[in-house]
């Protein structure tokens, strides 16, 4: 193909795959939906016209496969997730399985066969939006997805169990879907940014060194409720005031340590009244690092600062974990060889990590994982206007192919 021609045909089909949605207003495309559906059978077909051997798991995870000179090889999986958070943007998840699909269909139009098999993945519940759990697809490959979250039920009652059928898959057959330890040489997934480093430096793609960690958190302040007049500020017990304070500590806080990001996303104060002082405030804080040990050591001092605001206010507090989940470290020799195909297209290579969760992270269960991200306008993700550059996507295919071709297991 011609220049940016992969390119093209990438964002040519980016833009048909973003048509399947469950809201006729924006992309919103859940797991196991109708447009779910819909979008598996249509990427289904480009697959077989690509020459790729096609079936669906038992969690609806359509994979393609590209045999390699030899019937029966070891694989490399390629790819990402097609569901969508709602009112998505039309990159997050598909570029990574349709620039899968793309650099295997230019070996089949070459008729060039690897030394090893090629599996391009379409995982579905990346995003976990439809049900409580999330990464079901990567998970049930992982073999580390626990048979009764097939139980959990969305908000209209329907499990997943049920949702599987409908979609035309049979649950019963969950242990398949597992993919042998053997058989996987490894896993690459190409995915949009969703931060705005490579924008800043000027760069197409870069490679990513691991994928972090997250633990997150329930803060209650116990206050003491009272009369917005008549409680003089010096005699105050507001929640609501220490919590603001607290909220900056955690600012602080990450700010000082390196790579670590820490939000308060979530805050309500009670009883939410104008003219009343907040007796009781409950709010989140989400902890991320690339490294498991440097996030933990910051949630140490995060809570060791609630709990002296707090004293010092005279007020109580409670600190729960709701979630954790640890880094996932990207594999150095698939990253050395991502570094080879970058600066063999003409790129620098650029390191950095991951902020947000990926397939990646369960499929790391099974085998080596490496990244490749592309940069995005303004960093913007999960949302409409999320966008990416012709020129980038054409980028990220050539670096992925070129990958492909030069690698050895």
């Amino acid at each position: 193909m011609g220049d940016l021609a992969l390119g093209r045909r990438l964002m040519d089909r980016l833009e048909m795959l973003a048509h399947f949605s469950d809201d006729p207003d924006g992309l919103t495309r859940l797991y196991l939906s109708a447009s779910h559906k819909r979008a598996a059978d249509v990427l289904a077909g480009w697959m077989h016209e690509a020459g790729l051997t096609v079936h669906l798991d038992a969690v609806g995870t359509l994979i393609g496969r590209y045999e390699g000179a030899a019937p029966g090889a070891r694989a490399l999986l390629v790819g990402s997730h097609i569901d969508t958070v709602r009112q998505a943007g039309k990159y997050d998840g598909a570029l990574g399985v349709l620039a899968a699909l793309t650099a295997v269909e230019a070996l089949s139009q070459a008729g060039e066969r690897l030394p090893f098999a090629i599996e391009a993945i379409a995982f579905g519940d990346e995003e976990g939006v439809r049900f409580p759990s999330t990464l079901r697809g990567s998970r049930a490959l992982a073999g580390t997805l626990d048979a009764a979250s097939l139980d959990e039920r969305d908000t209209t009652g329907t499990s997943v169990r049920e949702a599987l059928a409908a979609f035309g898959t049979d649950p019963t057959r969950l242990a398949e879907a597992a993919y042998p330890r053997e058989a996987a040489l490894g896993f690459v997934e190409v995915h949009i940014e969703q931060g705005p480093v490579l924008e800043r430096r000027g760069q197409s793609v870069g490679v990513v060194t691991a994928i972090n960690g997250a633990r997150r958190f329930s803060v209650v302040v116990e206050g003491a409720a009272g009369h917005a007049g008549t409680s003089p500020m010096n005699m105050r017990r507001d929640s609501l005031a220490a919590a603001s304070e607290m909220i900056l500590a955690i600012e602080g806080i990450a700010a000082e340590a390196r790579d670590v990001v820490a939000t308060v996303g979530v805050i309500e104060a009670r009883p939410g009244a104008v003219n009343v002082i907040p007796g009781e405030t409950r709010f989140t804080i989400d902890a991320r690092a690339p490294d498991d040990t440097a996030r933990d050591a910051a949630v140490e001092r995060i809570e060791r600062a609630i709990e002296a605001i707090a004293a010092r206010r005279g007020l109580a507090v409670r600190v729960s974990q709701t979630h954790a989940a640890p880094a996932t470290a990207c594999n150095p020799k698939l990253i050395a060889k991502l570094d080879a195909a970058v600066r063999s297209a003409g790129h620098e290579p650029v390191h950095l990590p991951s902020g947000a969760g990926h397939d990646a992270m369960a499929v790391a269960a099974l085998c080596p994982v490496a990244m490749l991200f592309v940069r995005c306008a303004g960093g913007i993700s999960h949302h409409p206007t999320e966008s990416i550059a012709l020129e980038d996507a054409d980028a990220a295919v050539r670096v992925l192919l070129r990958f492909l071709r030069t690698y050895r297991p």
